[in-house]
């Protein structure tokens, strides 16, 4: 059983996957590990595809009580039963988000680095706050979300707060005391066996006093 302090394991999914090959994958991750939610993050914008993929996780996650959220689409989020929706735009659309999908559904946010859209988006009526990259990647600008800004969050700001982006161990280890959520994708999707991977961070979480 996990530790009731440490940061729970947020799992999103690669942005291009095969839903039969997938789902028995992440039902074996999911076996593995305690899994707070599930993201699916797909960068597709054909509606059957992303709603193939999505009706193929539901299955699996509610099947375990996992929440299961989708990046952006709102309406896609309501009409196939999904829990919610991960907003990509920082706080512009949580408000719209919230009043669309009503107040019992998951609305979260991903703010980059920066605290002024993480505290609009609290505001605005969101569940929790995403910041990242929280460690070396090609994608963005460069910018990383340090641990002042989790450290500073985690002692003023009630929102769950969850660090995604270019996580390692050495990475873990140092959010762990700042931070409630990992968001870990690509981090297990590209290693061989994804199950050993996860293993492998969730052991650094567990060891981080």
């Amino acid at each position: 059983m996990d530790s009731p302090d440490k940061p729970q394991i947020y799992l999103s999914t690669p942005p291009v996957l095969e839903p039969e090959a997938f789902c028995t994958t992440l039902a074996r991750v999911m076996d593995s590990c305690e899994i707070a939610c599930v993201r699916l993050a797909l960068t597709s914008r054909d509606e059957d595809r992303v709603a193939r993929a999505a009706d193929g996780l539901r299955e699996i996650t509610h099947a375990r009580d996992v929440a299961l959220v989708i990046d952006d689409h709102v309406v896609l989020a309501e009409r196939l039963g999904l829990d919610g929706v991960h907003l990509t735009d920082a706080a512009r659309s949580v408000r719209a988000a919230r009043k669309a999908l009503g107040p019992d559904a998951i609305v979260g946010s991903f703010c980059a680095a920066s605290r002024h859209d993480g505290l609009t988006a609290g505001e605005a009526g969101a569940d929790y706050v995403s910041f990242g990259p929280v460690g070396a990647t090609a994608l963005g600008d460069g910018t990383i979300a340090d641990r002042d800004l989790f450290e500073w969050w985690s002692e003023m700001i009630e929102v769950p707060v969850v660090a995604e982006g270019g996580l390692s161990v050495d990475v873990l280890r140092n959010l762990t005391p700042v931070t409630d959520f990992f968001g870990i994708g690509e981090e297990i999707w590209s290693a061989d066996d994804p199950v050993a991977a996860l293993a492998t961070l969730r052991q650094a979480i567990d060891q981080t006093g």
